[in-house]
């Protein structure tokens, strides 16, 4: 088990409540860390799962149906790829070759 998740599932208040269709299934739990209280959503068939905090939680209220489609429709990926850890360096412009300028007298 990841720790990180061993972690949040030692915080859990009170029993996970599952939900659930002919798709899918997750399990929900509150769980009280040091920093409040967070949304634990684990998906027992794939093992992904997701900490959020009520802010987040309450950003899901402001998507739209199209928004959450997307999601489903990019199953076991996320919808916008990870950033990389450092940027890359940007390109130097590219010097100007001195032979194809044509000298003034």
């Amino acid at each position: 088990m990841n720790p990180e998740l061993g972690r949040l599932l030692g915080g859990a208040v009170g029993q996970p409540l599952t939900v659930a269709n002919e798709f899918t299934e997750v399990e929900v739990r509150r769980v009280d860390t040091r920093n409040g209280s967070r949304l634990l959503i684990t998906s027992p068939k794939t093992g992904q799962w997701i900490s959020l905090d009520a802010l987040e939680v309450e950003a899901l209220t402001w998507q739209n149906t199209r928004t959450l489609a997307a999601m489903v429709g990019n199953s076991y990926a996320p919808l916008l790829p990870d950033e990389p850890d450092e940027p890359d360096e940007p390109d130097e412009p590219d010097e100007p070759d001195n032979e194809d300028v044509e000298s003034q007298p």
